[in-house]
């Protein structure tokens, strides 16, 4: 039985699970990471198809179910911890790297999609089923009222794309919202690029801390580490100037690249 408390919406639809690791497209040679397994509607295709396949389950009671209906599979591995935890790049060993499915819990799926974001290096590839406002915020472009934190980290990590809307009908018990299947990608690596500096999220995060305040405002009342960044550059107007940006921009207007040009710019001092 699915529990509240831990966000669980079960996926019963046959065909939209098909659908989905239609989609995910496991190959013979590849791992696969599977977060939350849950009854295994996704699990029970996967190892039909995949070299491997990792399953990542926090619920104890789901344990043995898992382990009595893939247990005997050769290709399946069952791990019993929190997702937000687990270091996926040592659980994916021997293969270097691995491609992620989920179908997330609604309450913890941003955290989880930020850890995922962190062991990016061995997990170039994700398709994940979140809430449908969720991943609205994710692919909201700059100048939308959707565009957010959440926005700014997945663009500068990732290339995303929203698949398709599963309705609530889908799920036992069926939730309150739609969802929407995700994909992620990777992006290469630049060089010389801030986005991997802590400075660059921390700023990114004290711009949207208050959303209905200036990108300027912000960035006067934001943490120690930033504004004692920006006052070594000589204040936020000087700031602002130098990276080319209007002080009564509001952050949801920015794009990524401004984001990354305001980051250097006080990286190197203004």
């Amino acid at each position: 039985m699915a529990k509240k408390s831990l966000g669980q919406n079960f996926l019963s639809d046959a065909g939209v699970a098909e659908r989905i690791v239609r989609e995910f497209a496991p190959r013979a040679d590849e791992t696969v990471v599977e977060i939350g397994p849950g009854g295994g509607a996704l699990t029970r295709r996967l190892v039909e198809r995949a070299g491997r396949v990792v399953a990542v389950e926090f619920d104890r009671e789901l344990i043995p179910v898992l382990r009595e209906r893939f247990g005997a599979r050769e290709n399946f591995t069952l791990l019993h911890d929190d997702a937000l935890k687990v270091d996926y790049c040592a659980a994916v060993s021997p293969a270097a790297s691995a491609r992620v499915i989920a179908n997330l819990p609604y309450n913890i799926a941003t955290a989880i999609l930020q850890r995922l974001l962190e062991q990016r290096a061995c997990l170039p590839e994700m398709v994940l089923m979140l809430q449908r406002e969720v991943v609205e915020r994710i692919t909201a472009p700059a100048g939308s009222s959707e565009r957010g934190y959440l926005s700014v980290l997945v663009e500068a990590f990732c290339e995303a794309e929203a698949i398709f809307d599963v309705s609530p009908e889908a799920f036992r018990p069926p939730p309150k919202v739609w969802s929407t299947v995700v994909r992620l990608r990777s992006r290469a690596p630049e060089p010389d690029d801030v986005r991997d500096d802590p400075l660059f999220l921390r700023l990114v995060g004290a711009g949207f801390a208050q959303r209905r305040k200036t990108i300027h405002n912000n960035l006067r009342g934001a943490p120690a580490f930033v504004t004692a960044l920006v006052e070594e550059s000589g204040g936020a107007p000087k700031v602002l100037a130098d990276a080319g940006l209007e002080p009564s921009r509001r952050a949801e207007s920015l794009t990524l690249a401004e984001w990354l040009r305001l980051a250097s710019t006080l990286k190197r001092g203004g």
